[in-house]
């Protein structure tokens, strides 16, 4: 018989979200068994986030040395070594590993099973020649590139961001389907390193984006040579490893010797036979609650495989939420009105809460706008960085959304979600006092603006300062 295993907690998946959780719950007393079939990191530490922004800084480094010239030094054609590259992103990885390694997370007390996790009744689940009974269960599967059913894409060569990173010769011509971050991030990197690139989108460019500061992303990739397709939508893919060729729905054929698929993702659901838990699903993603509790009471879901925003953070945040009402017994719900992302191309696109159009839905015309351009910043014009600006939405004196595109937005963007998430004001970031020079000023002073036509265009405060001057 297969031994059973009790424990309080029982995760499911050992990517961001499942890491946090088993973390901060072994630490707080609780007994957790974590199970993780393939890899410890998830996408996150393999093939999302650490190996993509390995990648840019590389092609950023390549890029830099081309664009001396303004700053009184000669620019050269950087020598690519893209295998060396790619070793570099591995070496990032490599550095990350230990921090999400079995053996760190077994010192920290949690029992880790390595194999895939499937329930097999409400009440358990099994892993290899394990079965786990837990008294609740998180899980924190995640998700994978969605490769749409394009006539012909499954006969045709085709990568996604499990296997971009694992390409050790520079494609002479990538081909890319899909505008999203993923796309045009490694679109700008691959171009930077030397390849020729053609980006085919079906809708808009970062058409989850605040479509005035997209539009800045999109226009600066094309400078610098991306051809960017909009209302591309793909009817065929074909060809053999060096020779691909994508048509357009108009008739247009694309040809590549490498070809790119980023268009979404897909929760990791398939194996996990939901069905024997009671746990619902919608179109392959877990139903949740507020509280990210499942159909089963017992069981949760946290990150990709049942939110909507499908980003590493808010995985983070998911399981901030959940340790609550387990370990505590503490009511806790998710909120999104403070969901940030950002997008990290060169400038990089960041947002956090509404965007114009659903604040103007939500509040109508008490909604405020106000921007600040990154040429206005005195250290934007010292680094030559003057491409951007700061948009602010503002309801009643509050922030209820920003969106930044420039350098650094993924920085400057946390100001915004800070203040968002804590309900302040636009006065406590106006009362912020900010070294000089740097880029963050460019928030107090988009914080500013909003003040400004209440101090400078209104007649009474110039009525009242009048009559201070004269008998005060």
């Amino acid at each position: 018989m297969t031994p059973t295993i009790s424990t309080d907690l029982c995760i499911i998946g050992a990517g961001s979200g499942g890491l946090s959780l088993a973390a901060g719950a072994v630490q707080m007393g609780a007994k957790v068994v974590l199970l993780e079939g393939h890899k410890m990191g998830g996408d996150c530490l393999n093939t999302g986030c650490v190996p993509s922004k390995s990648l840019i800084a590389a092609a950023k480094q390549a890029h830099v040395m081309s664009r001396g010239e303004p700053f009184g030094v000669r620019p050269v054609n950087p020598e690519i070594d893209f295998g060396a590259a790619k070793d570099h992103v591995a070496a990032v990885i490599a550095g990350i590993e230990p921090h999400d390694s079995v053996e760190r997370f077994e010192g920290l007390g949690v029992r880790v099973i390595t194999g895939y996790g499937r329930f097999v009744s409400p009440r358990d689940v099994e892993a290899g020649s394990h079965r786990i009974r837990a008294r609740r269960f998180v899980i924190a599967t995640g998700s994978s590139p969605l490769v749409p059913p394009i006539p012909g894409i499954d006969a045709t060569p085709h990568l996604t961001n499990e296997s971009v990173f694992d390409l050790r010769d520079r494609p002479e011509h990538l081909l890319v389907i899909g505008a999203g971050p993923i796309g045009l991030e490694m679109a700008q990197a691959h171009r930077r390193l030397g390849c020729q690139v053609t980006v085919l989108e079906g809708l808009v460019a970062l058409g989850k984006d605040d479509p005035e500061l997209a539009a800045i992303v999109v226009e600066q990739l094309r400078r610098e040579g991306i051809a960017i397709h909009e209302g591309a939508q793909v009817a065929e893919a074909a060809g053999t490893e060096g020779d691909i060729r994508v048509t357009v729905a108009d008739g247009t054929v694309h040809s590549g010797t490498h070809l790119l698929v980023a268009v979404g993702r897909k929760p990791n659901t398939d194996s996990l036979d939901l069905e024997k838990a009671g746990i619902r699903t919608d179109r392959g993603r877990i139903q949740v609650n507020a509280s990210l509790r499942t159909s089963n009471r017992r069981v949760y879901a946290i990150g990709d495989v049942g939110g909507v925003y499908q980003f590493t953070h808010v995985a983070g945040y998911h399981a901030s939420v959940v340790i609550r009402s387990i370990l505590f017994g503490l009511p806790a719900k998710v909120s999104d009105h403070h969901v940030s992302w950002a997008t990290f191309t060169d400038p990089e696109l960041a947002h956090v809460g509404l965007d114009e159009a659903a604040a103007r839905k939500r509040h109508g015309d008490s909604v405020e706008v106000v921007r600040f351009a990154y040429e206005d910043n005195d250290r934007a014009r010292a680094e030559r960085a003057t491409l951007g600006m700061v948009k602010v939405i503002v309801h009643r004196g509050r922030p209820v959304g920003a969106s930044i595109v420039g350098a650094q937005a993924g920085e400057q963007i946390q100001v915004w979600a800070l203040a968002i998430a804590n309900r302040l004001k636009m006065g406590a970031v106006a009362a912020m006092m900010s070294p000089y020079p740097t880029i963050g000023e460019i928030n107090k002073r988009a914080a500013g603006q909003y003040f400004a036509p209440r101090l400078f265009e209104n007649p009474w405060v110039k009525r009242v300062v009048r009559l201070v001057q004269r008998f005060g």
